[in-house]
């Protein structure tokens, strides 16, 4: 009978099958990025200036500098100050309280006025700790809207007192909203820029394509829509006018029915400065 000799095993090898960790394959990781796109975003800060391939390396670096899995879209794109940047969504804030054992504590909960403010303090393993606040306006808001603004600004202040402690600057994904001046833009599979918010004529009939139940307007309708409603809105920020953000996904009839309501608390605003 043949005598089958056994051949030596590498353990590191043997281990890694035991645990399972070759039981599947691991996707290739991206390329290095090449060292004039860093250049681009850090001295530019504007990720509209990259190709789409550029984009698409750029966002896997940021997510395998922070062991962050690219798949599940932790962050996205908005357009802030003419700049296309990245802000960090729900994924990213949990991964990163996992990652990194951070424990999150509310410190205190309070209402100021018509604005309710939470304050958030995150402590890591080695006992560091950080502490931001999450403030939202309460004006006018009765019933589920209430409760909504209660629970967002909890998650407000988790997520940014997350970011602090991780040494990041991003905007999180419950602020964008809150921000005029920030569009939300979608990013297509090619990695292609197109814009997806903000904009509406508060003023006249509501064009044609709105006067169905959400009837869906074409993307540039939208964008003009939106732009004006963010203009809107910066009038009523310089006038003291309290207002709250559309809700995502706003169809057009919704967008011109808050820009309506807007527009008139702006113009009343305006008569009592005059008078």
């Amino acid at each position: 009978m043949a005598i089958e000799h056994a051949r030596p095993v590498d353990e590191s090898h043997a281990l890694a099958v035991r645990s399972g960790a070759l039981d599947r394959r691991a996707p290739a990781p991206p390329a290095p990025l090449d060292p004039a796109v860093v250049e681009q975003v850090v001295i530019g800060g504007d990720l509209a200036r990259l190709t789409p391939d550029q984009r698409v390396a750029y966002y896997h670096s940021v997510c395998q500098s922070l062991g962050l899995n690219p798949l599940t879209q932790p962050f996205e794109y908005i357009r802030l100050n003419d700049k296309l940047r990245l802000y960090a969504k729900k994924d990213a804030t949990d991964q990163l309280r996992r990652l990194r054992g951070i424990s999150v504590e509310i410190v205190s909960r309070e209402q100021q006025g018509d604005l309710y403010v939470v304050l958030a303090r995150a402590t890591t393993p080695d006992g560091r700790s950080d502490e931001a606040i999450g403030a939202v306006s309460l004006a006018g808001l009765g019933g589920a809207n209430l409760a909504n603004g209660l629970m967002r600004c909890e998650t407000k202040a988790k997520r940014r007192v997350t970011l602090s402690i991780c040494g990041l600057g991003w905007m999180d994904d419950s602020e964008v909203d809150s921000v005029p001046v920030a569009r939300r833009v979608r990013v297509v599979d090619a990695a292609e820029v197109a814009a997806a918010a903000e904009a509406i004529h508060v003023g006249g009939p509501p064009p044609a394509s709105a006067r169905g139940a959400h009837t869906a307007a074409p993307a540039s309708e939208r964008e003009k829509l939106l732009r004006r409603w963010h203009s809107l809105c910066s009038e009523a920020d310089a006038l003291g006018v309290l207002h709250e953000p559309l809700p995502h996904g706003a169809p057009v009839e919704i967008i011109v029915e808050h820009g309506r309501a807007l527009r008139g608390r702006v113009e009343q605003a305006r008569a009592n400065r005059a008078a």
